[in-house]
């Protein structure tokens, strides 16, 4: 983990995501019956920084900086995998905040779900990203997102996201996951809660950038260099233009 070695993660007491609290979104049901050990998944530092002074400014901006560190594991048939979240919508929009990831070290494939606005159980569209290190992945508003580490590698990520809210968990928990499972094989396997399946759309990680997010270099530097740049974390709704070029 030499590539973050500046944030002293050591002395930060991670959140731990366990297999317990992923059995609601799981494919392989057997294989967690069979589990006599809570395994520990993956671990989130949550408002990292490196010095007093990035976290002033970090604050100072309304963002937060975390790292998310996902080993190589396989859940029965299917690969390790985040719980999945939506955001809430900016007061007074029709747009959910936003959040953007950089690939550190491994592959990471990340998964976009919109869910029709009448319907919960209704996928409105459904989007697949393959992502390696130095490159970047904006989440346009009104997607969940879920992140699987499909390698024998760890995938260590960061992301920039508004400190002004908090994310919700319990749409895609209360739907047994997205609208598809990735297994063994890297198969994508249809998720029975849902209503309909429509084709995801593979999409290139380099389709999902924004300004200021350039690949190969680090975007935790933009606190220092121009933190206007991340203003569409927290203000989504002044740039239609960057969600067109993303979104259906």
């Amino acid at each position: 983990m030499g590539i973050v070695s500046g944030f002293n993660l050591s002395k930060i007491t991670p959140g731990i995501r366990h297999v317990s609290e992923m059995k609601d979104v799981l494919f392989d049901t057997d294989w967690l019956k069979s589990q006599k050990e809570d395994h520990e998944l993956y671990y989130m530092y949550r408002n990292v920084s490196k010095s007093r002074e990035d976290l002033k400014k970090i604050e100072k901006n309304n963002l937060r900086f975390d790292i998310t560190v996902i080993p190589p594991f396989m859940l029965g048939k299917e690969y390790v995998k985040t719980a999945g979240h939506y955001h809430p919508k900016v007061p007074g929009t029709d747009l959910s905040f936003t959040e953007v990831y950089e690939v550190l070290e491994g592959e990471a494939v990340y998964t976009l779900q919109k869910i029709d606005e009448n319907e919960s159980s209704k996928v409105a569209d459904f989007k697949i990203i393959h992502a390696k290190a130095g490159d970047h992945v904006l989440i346009p508003p009104n997607y969940a997102h879920v992140t699987i580490n499909t390698c024998n590698k760890t995938l260590i990520m960061a992301n920039w996201v508004s400190s002004k809210f908090s994310s919700n968990y319990e749409p895609i928990k209360n739907l047994h996951g997205i609208a598809y499972y990735l297994v063994k094989g890297n198969k994508w396997i249809e998720n029975p809660a849902y209503s309909n399946y429509p084709e995801p759309q593979v999409c290139r990680a380099t389709d999902f950038s924004a300004p200021g997010l350039e690949k190969d270099k680090l975007m935790y530097e933009i606190i220092h260099k121009n933190p206007v740049l991340l203003d569409f974390l927290n203000r989504p709704q002044d740039f239609s233009h960057l969600w067109k070029k993303i979104s259906r």
